[in-house]
């Protein structure tokens, strides 16, 4: 299982610096046109939202699913209390993109919001989406990976549909890690019903939608950061693809709109599936951080 809980972190975190370059284009005319298929790292081009990153380095998601992995290296357990200086000390030093829902975290902690109640009202995919970390640490633990993974996700996202979905995707790459497939794993969720019923249903509909075009499903569900949106379109791209990682991640980028939080999901879901063979080599040795996620995982129990 090692292999394959490594391979989930490793994966997620290549996923979004895969959509570092075409992160939040919606056009996928227009990305296809001048950008081309996404089969590499790419820096991101002149105007995005990205404009300090380099090639190989992550989104403001990514960023912060490292953090969470480095906080857990230092703590050896989740705590909150150290994410959250860690993401405060991050938020106020970066010179990255902030999204709405980190300034309003921000803007809540120098309110003097505590950790346990700073959430922002976002229901954006990128709370959730960091989780990678947490299931690695607990990935023999399930009841203290959804705790942690609802404490580190309601620290910046607390809007309609970010528990079920945190759950949600806990739960499925952890049962992937002991054993079970990812259509095994989604199904056996459904059958136990999503709390809310939009997502729930949205997702039961992803389900359903395995044999369509991809660009086109993600369309219909929406290409932005919603969770209600993105995380059926990341799990009809982990059906669709459920057995090649890589086609899952380029065909995610290609989709456009928030593709970096939809491929931390996605990376997550099918590196615990498929393990380090599933991962393109080129991908991991471009990625700058390589060296000290690796660092990070050796040190987590």
């Amino acid at each position: 299982m090692n292999d394959k809980a490594q391979a989930m972190v490793l994966a997620s975190l290549a996923a979004d610096s895969l959509a570092l370059g075409a992160h939040w284009i919606y056009d996928t005319t227009k990305l296809a046109r001048e950008i081309g298929r996404v089969d590499r790292l790419l820096a991101p081009p002149q105007g995005s939202y990205h404009p300090t990153k380099k090639r190989g380095e992550f989104t403001h998601y990514g960023d912060q699913t490292l953090l969470l992995l480095e906080s857990l290296a230092a703590t050896g357990d989740f705590s909150l209390a150290d994410f959250a200086d860690r993401w405060r000390q991050f938020g106020t030093t970066t010179t990255g993109y902030l999204d709405r829902a980190t300034k309003d975290t921000l803007a809540r902690f120098a309110q003097g919001s505590s950790a346990a109640d700073s959430g922002s009202p976002s229901t954006d995919l990128g709370g959730p989406a960091r989780l990678a970390p947490l299931v690695y640490r607990y990935r023999d633990d399930l009841d203290t990976l959804l705790q942690a993974a609802q404490q580190q996700t309601a620290m910046t996202h607390a809007g309609p549909g970010i528990k079920d979905g945190t759950a949600f995707i806990a739960r499925c790459a952890f049962a992937v890690l002991h054993g079970a497939t990812a259509k095994e794993a989604i199904t056996d969720e459904l059958e136990q019903g999503v709390g809310d019923i939009d997502l729930d249903l949205r997702l039961r509909t992803a389900f359903d939608s395995v044999g369509r075009d991809s660009l086109a499903v993600v369309k219909e569900f929406g290409q932005m950061c919603a969770i209600n949106a993105a995380l059926p379109a990341a799990v009809h791209l982990i059906l669709r693809y459920e057995t090649n990682l890589r086609e899952a991640l380029i065909e995610n980028v290609m989709a456009g709109g928030d593709s970096a939080a939809r491929g931390l999901v996605i990376g997550m879901i099918l590196g615990a599936s498929g393990g380090s063979a599933a991962i393109p080599p080129e991908w991991l040795a471009d990625l700058a951080a390589l060296p000290q996620i690796r660092h990070c995982l050796s040190r987590i129990p």
